[in-house]
């Protein structure tokens, strides 16, 4: 066979991976948003600073638990899930100079605690609103403190 012929096998190959990768992500953000409205939200756990630790990612709220998925994943389960009886927001910021290009545009960085643990989410200022609400919504006997 020709090496023209092996190459172009090689590049068609390459390329249709791509395209059902692709597709597969499209597909599953597709399947996560189906019932339940989704939002962007970047994660950072204990440990990071300045711009390193950020994951991109896509937010969902199901009755008491924020569950988050990896933007670039075929995972069809959360990767994190947030009890709304365990998370606490101790305060928000704007992100800094570095930090903002790791993030999704005009996200807000909320700092928080789960089970005295310190985590980062990134999530637009209108999700926060959303975030707020929906910790400030829990009925009164299952708040903590």
């Amino acid at each position: 066979m020709e090496p023209w012929v092996v190459a172009l096998d090689a590049v068609g190959s390459i390329v249709l991976l791509t395209a059902l990768l692709l597709g597969g992500l499209v597909a599953r953000r597709r399947w996560i948003s189906h019932r339940e409205p989704t939002f962007d939200m970047s994660v950072r756990f204990a440990g990071f600073e300045g711009v390193r630790g950020w994951t991109l990612g896509i937010g969902r709220y199901r009755g008491d638990r924020l569950q988050w998925f990896r933007v670039f994943s075929l995972a069809i389960r959360p990767k994190r899930t947030f009890d709304r009886f365990r998370f606490e927001v101790v305060g928000s910021h704007e992100p800094g100079h570095p930090e903002a290009y790791a993030l999704f545009l005009g996200h807000v960085v909320v700092d928080g605690r789960i089970d005295g643990e310190p985590v980062q989410l990134a999530v637009s200022p209108a999700a926060l609103t959303a975030l707020l609400s929906w910790l400030e919504a829990a009925p009164p006997s299952r708040r903590p403190g």
